[in-house]
């Protein structure tokens, strides 16, 4: 099995997550990655001289990564320090309108009851075992299995599960569907943005992005030192596992050898010999041939128009006044479909976003540290990087916008250094291809599941992992691709002999 040797591009927590599952089945495993740290998109920045988390920030699915350990020999809690969270996310529209939703449903019930009105406490508990019902459906035949068409997906659900499969309403509307649950708009906004986890408008996501609420309730935590510290810990075990790990290795193009992968190329001139490679990056990248033309026909071309959501984000170190922070809190625009119809069809930055803040030095026990705190402030923005570039004068009245959006709530900042921003131009740097956005293709009407492509691709020995492909984006969907594309590797390897390629000539390494 070690003779078989496998390279994976980008050490995203999908590449990750495949190199770990490789590393530990005895594959030869040598991951490359442009940038100098692991990671991808769980990075942190420096905001002066203190480390900002300036990635994802919320942990849930952590059955994922418990059997991405375990399959590796090791322990999660080993390897992670975890902290369950009581309260998932307080939410606010002005001074006097607060609402925070908790990790056991009848307190979060008796919060909407307070804050709405007995009703909409009624329709929370129906929304809430509708989204289960939802998760259920859709995690075995779906989250857990390869990329299924339409008709694939309704064979694996059965018969039995046809009934459950129509009543999940895929082709419905997110927002359509929370006027079933939902008479005040505050919560149809609180719900509705669930999307976003995706990159979607809520007008334009199916319903069935409503598991993301069951998923919530399933648990969220915090992780020590971040989620960039989680990417760190599975590269560590990775490379305990014998992966080999390259950062600041840049690779060019994916070569291949009889209509089949044979290495790559890096952006020195160095090639390395592979029996199969994993591309972790975004698909978009593959698709317009920034990986070499060979294998530009298994990438997906993503209109710009069909591109999920981009932010623009600030990382700030500063004291904190007036309201109360938790750990996620999320400050709402007065007209939601005015915000996205800025977004995506005005593809402006909007005068009255949406506002989450992440305060990465609050938990269950600090409520309020003392001096400056770590802050991730993000308003969602339109993947337009690289076609165009927000002037400054355009992120300071985004700035202007959101800081007037969270001082109407009572909440004041006090920056203790100037503040790390990264515009949609700064992410399609980042993430080449993307044109900044964060989650690959938007989930917009119920066929944008099923136009994100699986593990594998047309070219033999060239499989894909990463948020941009199935079963979709946020850290343990990234993830789980990791481990499916692992899992197709490993299927097709066993019945296929050990490819050696040609000679190449150029500095041929074979470690």
């Amino acid at each position: 099995m070690a003779e078989k040797r496998v390279i994976v591009v980008g050490a995203g927590i999908g590449g990750l997550a495949a190199a770990l599952t490789l590393a530990a089945r005895g594959f030869d495993v040598t991951v490359l990655e442009r940038a100098d740290t692991v990671g991808g998109k769980m990075r942190s920045v420096a905001v002066g001289t203190v480390p900002v988390e300036a990635g994802p920030t919320v942990f849930t699915m952590r059955w994922v990564f418990e059997e991405l350990f375990f399959e590796a020999g090791a322990s999660l809690a080993a390897e992670v320090r975890l902290q369950a969270a009581s309260l998932l996310a307080r939410h606010a529209w002005s001074a006097g309108e607060r609402l925070d939703l908790f990790a056991d449903i009848d307190a979060s019930a008796e919060a909407v009851s307070a804050f709405a009105g007995p009703r909409e406490a009624d329709g929370y508990r129906r929304f809430c075992a509708r989204a289960a019902e939802v998760y259920r459906t859709l995690e075995g035949p779906f989250i857990r299995s390869d990329r299924p068409n339409p008709v694939e997906l309704g064979k694996r659900v059965g018969l039995s599960g046809i009934g459950d499969l129509w009543r999940i309403q895929p082709f419905a509307t997110l927002w359509s569907a929370l006027g079933d649950y939902f008479r005040d708009p505050r919560l149809r906004q609180l719900f509705g943005r669930y999307a976003t986890y995706c990159g979607a408008s809520p007008f334009a996501a199916p319903a069935t992005l409503m598991l993301v609420a069951h998923v919530e309730q399933s648990g969220i935590w915090t992780v020590e030192g971040g989620l960039s510290q989680l990417a760190r810990a599975v590269a560590d075990l990775a490379e305990r596992r014998g992966a080999r790990i390259r950062p600041s290795a840049h690779v060019a193009r994916i070569l291949t050898q009889g209509g089949r992968v044979a290495g790559v190329q890096l952006a020195d001139g160095e090639r390395l010999a592979a029996d199969a490679v994993i591309a972790g990056g975004d698909v978009a990248a593959l698709g317009a041939g920034l990986l070499g033309p060979d294998v530009a026909a298994a990438g997906d071309r993503v209109p710009p128009r069909e591109r999920s959501l981009s932010a623009v984000t600030f990382c700030l170190h500063a004291r904190v006044r007036g309201f109360p922070l938790a750990h996620h809190t999320v400050f709402f625009s007065a007209d939601y479909r005015a915000e996205f119809d800025t977004i995506l069809r005005g593809r402006r930055l909007p005068p009255d976003p949406t506002v989450y803040v992440c305060a990465q030095d609050r938990d269950e026990t600090v409520q309020a540290p003392e001096g400056p705190e770590r802050l991730l402030v993000l308003v969602n923005a339109p993947a337009d990087g690289g076609e165009r570039r927000f002037t400054p004068q355009e992120i300071a009245a985004c700035e202007t916008s959101w800081t007037r959006k969270l001082a109407a709530c009572g909440l004041s900042l006090d920056s203790a250094a100037p503040a790390t921003v990264t515009t949609p131009d700064g992410f399609s740097g980042l993430f080449p291809g993307t044109g900044g956005a964060l989650y690959g293709r938007a989930s917009h009407g119920w066929t944008a599941t099923f136009k994100r492509p699986g593990a594998r691709t047309r070219v033999p020995g060239l499989y894909l992992a990463g948020g941009s492909v199935h079963p979709g984006p946020g850290v343990p969907m990234a993830a789980q691709s990791g481990r499916l594309a692992a899992a197709a590797l490993i299927e097709d390897l066993a019945s296929t002999p050990t490819w050696r390629g040609a000679a190449m000539s150029g500095g041929t390494s074979t470690r």
